[in-house]
């Protein structure tokens, strides 16, 4: 009977057919010898972890943890979820002083964000890369996202928030890292299309990094602390205010719904259907005839989607790609959906890089060879990606519609 239980695992390998599709579509097999797959990180090797922790290989730390195994998988077995328990249950390995520095987003935004311009320059500069390559193994290769010298939430409390009120109906923004510190300018046109559809936006009394970067790098206490801020935050905003969290991360988003309750054990069954994406948001809003959107005649332009893993996850690119169908100006170019590489803070590091580069090259050259204006997609590390690795830049569809639409019309009309 001791052995009985032994052998039961809260993960469902047993449904595994080891058909072996998750490790041909993995991104990581073919160019990490390393790597043993998903089928053997995840199924097979779970079986054998739960005779004995001596069974735990390290090598599972080469998992993307993208999700296309799980994708893949025809029974629906949490491959990437098995893997990612794994690592959390058994790794010994403590995490070094730049796995720290990756994972940390609010202490580092913050940091850089009071000092951003002398930090965007000094992150360019071949000594100050040269040194992060040798001593903190972030390969000199790789570029780093400028930092704001404004926070999104410092523009919204001193710009937007006095305006919001009048709207009557609410949503909440879960603006996340990347938009508070990188990129507020994606938080702005945020604000400015959910206003034109009539909608008031508010902000959480305490909004903490989804702490993606914090699993994937080991910090797996400080990962559950942010989540159970964030989703005392979230009941606060779904159940007291009555309100919908929406965000623009695909990885924010599927992190908070998906991997909260399956990998740190955070309960978010009461309000798991109100944290929603934006592209979601909008188009079953526009789908069920509650908002009405009024295009710019003036807007012309030639833009591939580029559909990320977590989205495919997710399943919900029809609603970004439903979105930019919409756009009567816009010549439409659907990327095949691959993996960019990048996966986080994954292609950063000094050991990851040339698979990160390799796993990405197919759809570098597939964008190039697009002629297109520029690519979009709702995933900010992708935007990283694409945009260091081709000449095209990036754009989130929420900007895209920001710069489409006929915002004074498109307001008139959701007012009424």
């Amino acid at each position: 009977m001791k052995m009985q239980e032994l052998n039961i695992s809260d993960n469902n390998f047993e449904q595994c057919t080891k058909c072996t599709a998750c490790t041909v579509y993995c991104p990581v097999v073919p160019l990490n010898a390393l790597y043993p797959g998903p089928k053997q990180a995840g199924p097979d090797g779970e079986r054998l972890r739960l005779k004995g922790e001596s069974f735990y290989d390290e090598a599972l730390k080469y998992c993307l943890n993208c999700k296309r195994c799980e994708v893949a998988c025809p029974s629906n077995v949490k491959i990437g979820d098995i893997i990612q328990l794994a690592r959390i249950k058994y790794s010994r390995k403590k995490p070094s002083l730049r796995d720290r520095m990756l994972a940390s987003t609010d202490f580092m935004g913050s940091m850089a964000t009071t000092f951003a311009p002398l930090v965007n320059q000094s992150l360019k500069l071949k000594p100050v890369k040269w040194a992060l390559d040798s001593v903190l193994k972030i390969d000199a290769h790789r570029t780093f996202p400028n930092y704001a010298s404004q926070t999104f939430e410092n523009w919204f409390k001193k710009n937007a928030e006095p305006k919001q009120k009048k709207f009557k109906h609410q949503m909440t923004f879960f603006h996340g890292c990347y938009i508070n510190y990188n990129y507020p300018q994606l938080g702005r046109d945020m604000v400015a299309v959910m206003n034109a559809l009539g909608y008031g936006v508010n902000l959480m009394d305490e909004e903490k990094c989804c702490g993606v970067a914090l699993m994937s790098n080991g910090l797996i206490d400080k990962a559950r602390k942010n989540a159970e801020t964030n989703i005392r935050a979230i009941r606060h905003e779904v159940i007291d205010e009555k309100r919908p969290v929406v965000g623009a991360s695909t990885t924010c988003i599927f992190t908070m719904r998906d991997e909260y309750p399956h990998l740190l054990g955070v309960d978010n069954a009461e309000v798991r259907h109100e944290i929603n994406l934006a592209t979601r948001f909008i188009n079953q809003l526009v789908e069920d005839g509650k908002v009405k959107l009024v295009f710019r005649k003036d807007y012309h332009s030639r833009i591939a989607y580029h559909t990320p893993c977590h989205m495919a996850k997710l399943g919900w690119q029809y609603h970004s790609i439903s979105l930019l169908r919409m756009i009567p100006g816009l010549d439409f170019v659907a990327l095949d959906s691959q993996c960019c590489g990048i996966g986080g803070t994954y292609g950063f590091k000094k050991e990851n890089y040339k698979v990160s580069q390799g796993i990405g090259a197919s759809l570098f050259r597939q964008i190039e060879e697009s002629e297109v204006d520029f690519v979009s997609t709702d995933c900010e590390t992708c935007k990283w990606q694409i945009e260091m690795s081709t000449s095209v830049k990036v754009k989130h569809p929420i900007s895209v519609l920001a710069e489409a639409l006929d915002l004074d019309t498109t307001t008139k009309l959701n007012l009424k």
